[in-house]
């Protein structure tokens, strides 16, 4: 018997990158920081794990969205805290998105976009990236309920600038979100925009520069009545207290983020001078990735990397299985990623 809806029928589910249950990988296929949270931020989930943890958290995260407020320049009731920024993707698509409607987003990028749309019975529009990964003219469609733009994208790591969001949002009749939960490792963002805009919203995640994907922790940042509304929405209790509690610490502890930042930026330009020198072609990336195109079958790499408890991403999807995503790890990391890489192009 099948209980599924139609549209649950038809889809296709989202796939994370691959966790090994067992270890002795090095892993480069998720975009996880290499460096671990700073002290001060473990010390106050360790403190928070007592008797506390019987109550309910507070349902709107009070405590983080004061914080956040500072450190990015809004009012406090200008952001929405969410279980990730995913989390936030999903309340939006139930705030602004009924059955049938127009939900757009570029090819090749974050695919949980479609599926959330299907989720919700939407109509998907996949908008095909320039050849240069750069906004097409298509992107403004009139009736759209909901814009997607990932800068810095995933999976290529490019950016889309502020100039052309802001074109955007003026020319569009619905929601222009642009995720940014790689911008810490990027030269511009779009946030300014939330000043200028009632349709713009911009996210953030603490699971890539702050070094937080195990507690599920993002941003909504937009103006009052956009974040109103979507706190209608909401989850009663969506984010948990060791989160609010390790998030506020991280944003309290920014600079140390922003150090971290530096080393992995710093690691992404040797790692794209090193493929290119074994004749790999290199996107340019701000994320805290790279998309590289090497000079055999992408696919035949990845097996023979991963044969080696190396793991990194690859899609066999158009325009994007000709190359393999490698998130930054840590210098030692990267370099056995690069010997492999040397010793298998020389077997060939």
């Amino acid at each position: 018997m099948n209980y599924f809806r139609d549209n649950i029928n038809r889809m296709e589910p989202y796939t994370p990158g691959e966790q090994p249950q067992d270890g002795g990988f090095i892993k480069l296929n998720t975009n996880e920081n290499p460096y671990p949270p700073p002290a001060a931020v473990l010390r106050a989930i360790k403190s928070a794990v007592n008797g506390s943890l019987r109550l309910y958290p507070d349902p709107v995260a009070t405590r983080v969205r004061v914080k956040a407020a500072e450190v990015f320049g809004v009012a406090p009731e200008m952001v929405l805290v969410g279980n990730g920024s995913d989390d936030i993707l999903s309340i939006m698509m139930r705030s602004f998105v009924g059955e049938g409607d127009a939900v757009v987003f570029l090819y090749p990028s974050y695919g949980l976009y479609q599926v959330l749309t299907e989720i919700q019975a939407g109509q998907p529009r996949a908008v095909q990236y320039t050849d240069d990964f750069r906004l097409p003219p298509d992107i403004r469609q009139p009736d759209a309920k909901l814009t997607f733009i990932c800068s810095p994208n995933n999976p290529t790591g490019t950016v889309i600038s502020p100039g052309e969001v802001a074109d955007l949002a003026a020319n569009s009749s619905g929601i222009v979100c642009v995720d940014e939960a790689y911008a810490d490792f990027s030269d511009t963002t779009c946030l300014e925009l939330v000043h200028r805009f009632d349709n713009v919203i911009v996210l953030r995640s603490f699971s890539k520069s702050f070094s937080l994907a195990g507690l599920r922790i993002g941003l909504g940042l937009a103006q009052k009545s956009l974040i109103g509304g979507m706190m209608k929405v909401k989850d009663s209790y969506n984010v948990e207290r060791l989160g609010i509690v390790g998030a506020e610490a991280a944003l309290a502890n920014a600079d140390r983020m922003h150090a971290n930042v530096r080393k992995i930026v710093r690691s992404r330009r040797r790692l794209t001078r090193q493929l290119e020198a074994l004749g790999f072609t290199v996107l340019p990336s701000q994320a805290n990735f790279i998309f590289a195109r090497p000079p055999m079958p992408a696919g035949e790499l990845y097996e023979k990397l991963k044969a080696r408890r190396i793991l990194v991403r690859y899609w066999n999807r158009p325009r994007i299985s000709g190359g393999i995503r490698i998130s930054i790890g840590t210098p030692a990391e990267l370099e056995a990623l690069v010997g492999a890489v040397g010793e298998i192009l020389e077997s060939r």
